[in-house]
């Protein structure tokens, strides 16, 4: 099998309307298409829903449903808030300073710019609850490569330990990158 792309990726809303606004109007993506229905085409329910699609950029396209006939939508209690998120990645540091300081302006709560030392992120919540991340890009040669390098003994000695791997300590222990490769 090939998969040539991811076509979307799919989450619920509370209210498509507002939705399609606030990553149009904020975050800069363009409105694609809507799809609405009465009846689930793969299982025949009767269950209306409205399906709205978003380019996130680059053939990425984002995705929401809303289900007026569900219960409210609510997040994974057992998951802790900072761990689903959706991630964006942005052309360079200046525009994820510019981004934090539009959304800050309407209104919205902006955590960051957090150092992850191959990028840096801000984040914040969506009018659904959903947690979202802007990230820029801030690697310096060579360190995707290490990282890549290093990943499946990273993911053996954590399927060992549950612990984190030192391969990469460089990563969040402020050395130099080039001093531990």
């Amino acid at each position: 099998m090939t998969i040539k792309r991811i076509h979307h990726v799919a989450y619920r809303c509370n209210d498509a309307k507002q939705t399609v606004a606030f990553y149009r109007d904020l975050l800069g993506m363009d409105f694609q298409l809507a799809i609405a229905e009465n009846e689930v085409p793969s299982t025949k329910e009767p269950d209306p829903y409205m399906h709205v699609f978003l380019d996130a950029g680059m053939g990425n396209v984002l995705a929401f449903f809303e289900l007026p006939n569900s219960p409210k939508m609510d997040r994974d209690q057992n998951t802790p808030e900072w761990v689903q998120h959706i991630a964006f990645e942005v052309e360079s540091m200046d525009d994820l300073l510019n981004h934090k300081a539009k959304l800050e302006a309407a209104g919205l709560s902006v955590l960051g710019p957090v150092d992850h030392t191959i990028f840096k992120s801000i984040y914040f919540f969506d009018p659904n609850g959903h947690r979202i991340e802007l990230a820029a890009q801030t690697a310096k040669p060579g360190m995707l490569e290490e990282l890549k390098r290093v990943s499946v003994d990273m993911l053996d000695e954590w399927a060992e330990t549950k612990k984190a791997p030192q391969h990469a300590a460089w990563l969040h222990n402020g050395e130099d990158f080039q001093d531990n490769k």
